[in-house]
């Protein structure tokens, strides 16, 4: 399903297409406790990273893909994640910033000038599909901006600062922003250079778009792709693997 904000663009050929996907992957992982950064962990006996950049490497949309990793961390990935793993698509490994925006320019920094769409994704979602990455895509196309999201599905509180509930929120026109997203290369170029001339900062790309005025689409995503921050996460995560593995369903019939 894809919903829309309003405004038309004029939609970017197919016939013409360069699609490069940036995948920041430099975050400390502060809240997954431990001295491993949170996309190095293991999961089914490969680190994060390897089963996301897995899925973008096999997606026939993504044409190159650039890394954004811990500074100390460049060639370990250089070496022991791409070329080990033959992500050939990588066509760069950059050292990342403080934060993830931070990482996100400076990817931006490495990508082509006849590059029509950027798909942004993070390293810790492993379990994006290629139904998502070609789905998002042709929204971003369409549209010129697009985001895989979740409609909210259970009852939210508005709380106020001493702990009681203010009110009770309509939760029908919210949804959760997930990765990849997809932009117009010039929508995405500007925003963040924009934001960081003016020192705004953001928790998704898509709100930097949102910012400069443009419309952006949604497309609906699945509640296996999970944002891997928490120890809990892990369990998660372990438990779709498995069920990905014995072929009992991906959350979505057929859903690769």
């Amino acid at each position: 399903m894809t919903t829309t904000r309003s405004r038309r663009v004029e939609p970017i050929p197919r016939q013409a297409p360069l699609v490069v996907a940036l995948v920041p992957a430099a975050g400390r992982g502060l809240r997954m406790g431990g001295s491993v950064p949170k996309q190095f962990l293991s999961l089914g006996g490969e680190p994060l990273i390897i089963q996301s950049l897995r899925a973008l490497q096999a997606a026939p949309e993504v044409d190159q893909i650039i890394l954004a990793v811990p500074p100390a961390d460049v060639e370990y990935c250089e070496h022991e994640i791409v070329s080990r793993h033959r992500f050939t698509k990588v066509t760069k490994v950059v050292a990342g910033g403080a934060e993830r925006q931070d990482s996100v320019r400076y990817a931006l920094a490495q990508v082509s000038s006849d590059t029509d769409i950027v798909l942004i994704h993070d390293a810790v979602r492993p379990f994006v599909t290629l139904r998502m990455i070609a789905e998002v895509v042709a929204a971003a196309r369409k549209e010129g901006a697009a985001i895989i999201a979740l409609p909210m599905r259970d009852t939210v509180k508005q709380v106020r600062t001493d702990g009681m509930i203010e009110r009770t929120v309509d939760r029908t026109p919210l949804w959760l922003a997930q990765t990849p997203q997809a932009f117009r290369r010039d929508w995405i170029e500007t925003a963040h250079k924009k934001a960081h001339t003016e020192g705004v900062r953001a928790t998704d790309d898509a709100f930097l778009v949102e910012w400069l005025g443009y419309s952006v689409a949604v497309v609906e995503g699945s509640g296996e792709n999970i944002k891997v921050t928490r120890p809990e996460d892990l369990v998660i995560g372990a438990a779709i693997l498995a069920s990905r593995m014995r072929g009992s369903g991906t959350g979505e019939k057929g859903e690769k």
